[in-house]
């Protein structure tokens, strides 16, 4: 796990780092939102993340696909030979075999399986994956579909100073999770939830969205992750469209005609009203509460949980399953909504005929989400299991400040990193 003493260790094997970047990174850090309990990969324990190979990336990998699959399968006493479409997301890592094609071999799928490798999709990439699982099921019927999604962190870590880029070492943290999905009515009684719309939106075109979040080398030619301080901005045009598109498609009628009512009067009242008149200020916004039960957020960072908060008036009863994740996971890319969706489930709050809704973003830029439907109440065992009595903590202040707060009374001319950092 990557405790405070460890992480220090990390930061302080990178050479290219200067009084002033660890000060940015402890901030960065302090104010993430990040516990002590979260995960790396085995190449940050054995020191060797400024040389990593492409072996470190597929074993990883690997590792992961061997453990997640395989009791997923045995759970819902599925076997591989019965999965007819494969669908793998890890934006950082390109193979040669696929990935998907790697775990056809180690499971031994049938030759007519249908099988996708996505890339490069970021955050957002399993929303994108379930897309093409919905796409799918629409052709064929009474089906099997078997989604995994990960981010490979071996290959990505960066090692110079550019403080765009050592940012998303602060954030990042190693997790994945893998969905059996089917539409054979048979299995009805057996599932756990329904989808019932998915709504993508893409960005793209904008070239400061584009350029918001992109993997690039630095001046020095250091590969790593560029995170622009147009991401913000970027996010939230991306949501306020998203929002757009999927509201009509999950709220009841009357409170689309509310909407429209109020927007109306606002309108007439900025318009109609005679000068010298004041006129209180009515919000026209949407209640999602009156189409949808429970949130879930992507863990993008305390600023993002708490930007969507604001944004849709939510409680922190609604916020507390994203906050908790990112306490005590991180950050950990695409699969990070399913972490949050299995927080719901332990604490027992997803009950038959709640609807959850799903909200991702991720480079490019983009904004999915989607809409379910719980079809029986929920409380089994998942990763959460054996601490989710210890959530939410009292605080969720993370001991870096108390570990690492001399720093910030340092002169850049006499600073020197103590060697042993587990006796402060």
């Amino acid at each position: 796990m990557c405790g405070t003493v460890f992480c220090g260790e990390v930061i302080k094997r990178n050479k290219n780092l200067g009084l002033n970047e660890y000060k940015f990174l402890l901030k960065a850090i302090v104010s993430s939102g990040i516990g002590e309990q979260t995960y790396a990969p085995r190449i940050m324990f054995t020191g060797r993340e400024e040389s990593p190979t492409l072996s470190d990336g597929i074993s990883e990998m690997e590792e992961f696909f061997c453990d997640s699959i395989g009791k997923l399968l045995s759970r819902a006493a599925i076997s591989p030979q019965e999965i007819d479409l494969l669908v793998v997301n890890v934006s950082m890592l390109s193979t040669v075999p696929s990935l998907s094609s790697r775990i056809i071999n180690h499971y031994k799928m049938r030759q007519d399986i249908k099988a996708f490798s996505l890339t490069g999709m970021g955050c957002s990439a399993s929303l994108i994956s379930l897309d093409i699982v919905r796409n799918f099921f629409k052709s064929y019927k009474n089906k099997y579909a078997l989604l995994v999604t990960s981010e490979s962190l071996s290959p990505n870590w960066y090692a110079g100073n550019d403080r765009s880029m050592i940012l998303a070492n602060c954030l990042f943290r190693s997790g994945g999770c893998a969905i059996l999905l089917t539409n054979n009515k048979c299995f009805k009684h057996r599932a756990m939830l329904k989808l019932k719309c998915l709504v993508r939106t893409h960005h793209g075109a904008r070239d400061e969205s584009y350029d918001c979040c992109f993997q690039r080398e630095d001046e020095k030619g250091r590969m790593g992750f560029h995170l622009d301080k147009s991401l913000p901005k970027a996010a939230t045009r991306s949501f306020v469209d998203n929002l757009r598109a999927i509201s009509p498609k999950i709220l009841p009628v009357r409170e689309l005609l509310r909407f429209m009512v109020v927007s109306l009067v606002k309108k007439w009242n900025r318009h109609g009203s005679s000068k010298g008149t004041t006129q209180g200020a009515i919000k026209a916004a949407v209640n999602l509460r009156s189409g949808v039960d429970h949130f879930c957020i992507h863990t993008g960072g305390k600023a993002v949980i708490d930007g969507i908060g604001i944004s849709l008036d939510l409680t922190e009863y609604d916020l507390e399953p994203a906050r908790m994740t990112l306490h005590r996971f991180g950050n950990t890319s695409a699969s990070s909504l399913w972490y949050v969706l299995a927080y719901m489930e332990a604490k027992k709050r997803l009950k038959k005929g709640d609807r959850v809704l799903m909200i991702s973003f991720g480079a490019g830029f983009k904004c999915n989400s989607c809409l379910w439907e719980v079809v029986r109440d929920l409380g089994d065992g998942n990763v959460w299991k054996d601490e989710i009595g210890r959530y939410p903590p009292k605080s969720l202040a993370n001991p870096y400040m108390e570990k690492y707060g001399w720093i910030q009374n340092e002169d850049p001319t006499t600073f020197k990193f103590p060697d042993d950092l587990s006796s402060l």
